[in-house]
C-alpha cells in the first residue's frame, strides 16, 4: 500500500493530534514526553513552529523546532510506532531545516538521550555528535542516562 503522507504546520486546534503521537511514540519509562500545556506554549511563540505529519486523516508524527538567531533547535520528534520505518521522521527532519533556512538559521542542533534509536536517523541526516553530558537525564524509572548534543550545518551543501 503506498502512503501519501502530508506535512503542515500544526495548529492550537491540532493539538489533540499531536499529543495523541506523542502518546504512542514516547516510551513513559524515559519521562521524554511533553505535556499539552508545554505544547501550548510553542504555539504562542513566532520562532518556534510544530509541524505535523498526516496520512490520510490520522496523525502519525510530528517535529517542534525553534530559532535563535542563526541557530535552530529541534526540541522534539515523534513518530508513532505504527508508521516507523516509512521515511517519515526524515521528512520532518528535512521540513525542519528547510523552515529554518527560510528564517535564517545555518546550523541546526539537537539533544538526545544517547541510548536512543533515533540517533541513527539523525547520523543519516548529516547530524553528527558535538557534546555529552554525563548522567544528564533522569527516567521515570530513576535510572540516569547520558545526552549527547548533535549538530549539523549548511543544509545547502549538507556538511557537518
Amino acid at each position: 500500500m503506498t502512503r501519501e503522507i502530508r506535512l503542515a504546520t500544526a495548529r492550537v486546534a491540532d493539538l489533540a493530534a499531536v499529543m495523541r503521537v506523542m502518546d504512542a511514540a514516547f516510551e513513559p519509562t524515559y519521562g521524554e514526553a511533553w505535556s499539552g500545556a508545554q505544547l501550548l506554549t510553542l504555539f504562542a511563540l513566532p520562532s518556534a513552529r510544530v509541524c505535523i505529519a498526516w496520512d490520510g486523516d490520522q496523525p502519525c508524527g510530528f517535529s517542534a523546532a525553534r530559532i535563535a538567531g542563526p541557530e535552530s533547535e529541534l526540541l522534539l520528534l515523534a513518530v508513532d510506532p505504527d508508521w516507523r520505518g516509512l521515511g517519515i521522521g526524515r521528512l520532518l527532519i528535512h521540513d525542519w531545516q528547510t523552515w529554518a533556512t527560510a528564517q535564517g538559521a545555518d546550523e541546526y542542533f539537537l539533544e538526545m538521550r544517547a541510548d536512543n534509536d533515533a540517533v541513527h536517523l539523525y547520523l543519516r541526516t548529516g547530524f553528527s555528535e558535538v557534546g555529552r553530558r554525563a548522567a544528564y537525564y533522569r527516567g521515570n524509572d530513576g535510572k540516569m542516562r547520558d545526552a549527547i548534543t548533535m549538530r549539523r550545518t549548511s543544509l545547502v551543501t549538507g556538511s557537518n
